[in-house]
């Protein structure tokens, strides 16, 4: 008969084993592409000390020389004392592939995100499906996406994306809320060998699917140098949402700078007399929250509209800002999609949103017309009219034509609309306006006076169209306000719609048909 010290000695034996599945080779392989271990990144990620790992002994029943783990390390932390659940492909193990075991791993693990409502966090570094396991594989992959799309606006999800990924571990993590990768990193549904093979096109993974290639084109919404600092930035973008949408985001350190400081009066002076004049938006941003903190989201693509989070009297906001800096902060196709994703992480999170608007309107141009700027536009259009949270919208400089609509407006669903003196609305800019408008009257004047007649017009309009004045007399703007009590206005703004509930008209209706 076996006693407890020999079970308790074949238990320790079985997990060591399990530490390592792969043993010296594993070890080896990752020394060789410097990367640490799949527990490793996990205990990386959450607070010190918290890592409960589940199902570190399942493996493939029938195959005495199965991995256990079966390439994928699964289990429940905590990151800044709230639960998380946790996810990490071994890439030692069959490639960090997808397995019957695996599935079952992974599965598991997001049913117990959902019965206790907890967000979830997937460090991906895989190959796909694993080859030899044919439809076993294909079938628990589509029962994973379910499970991420049963947990989608429900718990917080975010996929880290490491080593190269293909196939379904990039099918995977783009159903997810958020993901952030490395910059060596790759992400790619057939990789460079296999297009190759097919086509006969020769490209190498980073012009396929590098980093720096998914962040332009929007896929990946952050891109760090190190794993340490990917999973830093995850650990910040945690710390603005709930653990679920039952929850309401994390309160942190309200009440701070109560009066005008010294940071506040600067922003009277910000915006330039010229008005083709550029200046930086994050100077705006970095004053009119707390601390100056702004966690951006999607910095990599469409960089003319700024997407990021922020606290107002301790509460987390989202927060939607052009930035003159690029294009004018003139929308295209690409902010669209960009918007609208980031409203709708919002909007699912009870997080409410604050737009900071200087455009001078949609982006003209062949380019942008084939690049789909009326369906994407179309995108952040429907995600606004469909928001529930609060929406304070601040128009501190150019708010002209369909730019004006979606970046905030009242009759798209703002609360509160506030407004700068220096603020500018009006369906066009000034410029726009006498090539349209005036073209007739500029025609009937002399050549030489074209000019001077052309400056009188533009300065006519600026000064009795594109002002906030004619907003705030209809009530299309709510209150125009010196811009120094701009972060203190938020707070008030914030404050009166805290309790706001989604009140929507009855409708049978399934859902709406978003532009897609």
């Amino acid at each position: 008969m076996t006693g407890t010290a020999e079970k308790l000695q074949e238990l320790r034996k079985l997990l060591e084993v399990a530490e390592e599945p792969a043993g010296q080779a594993g070890i080896d392989k990752r020394r060789s592409k410097g990367i640490p271990s799949a527990r490793e990144r996990v205990r990386m990620l959450l607070d010190k000390g918290t890592f409960v790992e589940t199902g570190a002994l399942m493996r493939q029943p029938g195959s005495e020389n199965a991995y256990y783990g079966d390439g994928v390390v699964t289990g429940r932390g905590y990151i800044d004392g709230r639960p998380v659940v946790v996810i990490a492909h071994d890439q030692t193990v069959y490639g960090g592939s997808v397995g019957e075991m695996f599935g079952r791993k992974v599965s598991a693990a997001m049913e117990f995100a959902y019965e206790n409502a907890c967000p979830v966090v997937c460090i991906n570094d895989s190959g796909g499906a694993r080859i030899q396991d044919a439809v076993t594989s294909l079938a628990w992959y589509a029962l994973m996406c379910r499970w991420q799309g049963e947990l989608s606006g429900y718990v917080p999800m975010v996929a880290v994306m490491l080593g190269k990924c293909a196939a379904g571990s990039v099918y995977g993590p783009v159903n997810m809320d958020i993901l952030v990768a490395t910059d060596n990193s790759y992400m790619f549904v057939t990789g460079p060998d296999v297009i190759k093979a097919v086509t006969g096109e020769d490209i190498s993974a980073e012009e396929l699917g590098g980093a720096a290639v998914q962040a332009r084109d929007g896929l990946l919404h952050a891109v760090t140098h190190t794993e340490q600092e990917a999973f830093d930035w995850v650990r910040k973008y945690l710390s603005y949402l709930p653990s679920s949408c039952v929850e309401q985001p994390p309160l942190i350190n309200p009440g701070l700078e109560p009066e005008t400081t010294a940071h506040d009066l600067e922003l009277d002076s910000i915006i330039p007399d010229a008005d083709k004049s550029g200046y930086d938006m994050h100077e705006i941003l970095l004053r009119i929250f707390d601390d100056g903190d702004f966690h951006e989201v999607g910095a990599g693509n469409s960089q003319n509209l700024i997407t990021g989070f922020a606290r107002v009297d301790g509460r987390p906001v989202g927060v939607v800002a052009n930035q003159p800096m690029v294009l004018g902060g003139a929308l295209d196709a690409q902010s669209g999609d960009k918007a609208a994703h980031f409203i709708n992480i919002c909007d699912a999170y009870h997080i409410p949103l604050v737009f900071v608007v200087d455009t001078p309107g949609v982006l003209p141009g062949v380019e942008e017309e084939r690049n789909g700027v009326i369906k994407k536009g179309g995108r952040f259009f429907r995600s606004l009219i469909d928001a529930t949270v609060p929406i304070v919208t601040v128009v501190v400089r150019k708010a002209y034509g369909g730019g004006y609509a979606v970046m905030g407006c009242k009759q798209l669903g703002a609360d509160i609309s506030l407004a700068w003196p220096t603020a500018r609305i009006a369906v066009m800019g000034a410029e726009g306006m006498v090539s349209i408008v005036g073209r007739r009257q500029l025609a009937a004047v002399p050549p030489e006076q074209r000019e001077t007649v052309r400056g009188q017009m533009i300065d006519f309009y600026n000064a009795t169209v594109a002002t906030p004045w004619i907003a705030a007399e209809r009530g299309y703007i709510d209150a125009v306000i010196e811009p120094s009590q701009t972060r203190l206005e938020l707070r008030k703004a914030l404050q009166v719609l805290r309790d706001k509930q989604a009140v929507r008209k009855p409708n049978p209706r399934k859902h709406s048909i978003v532009p897609l």
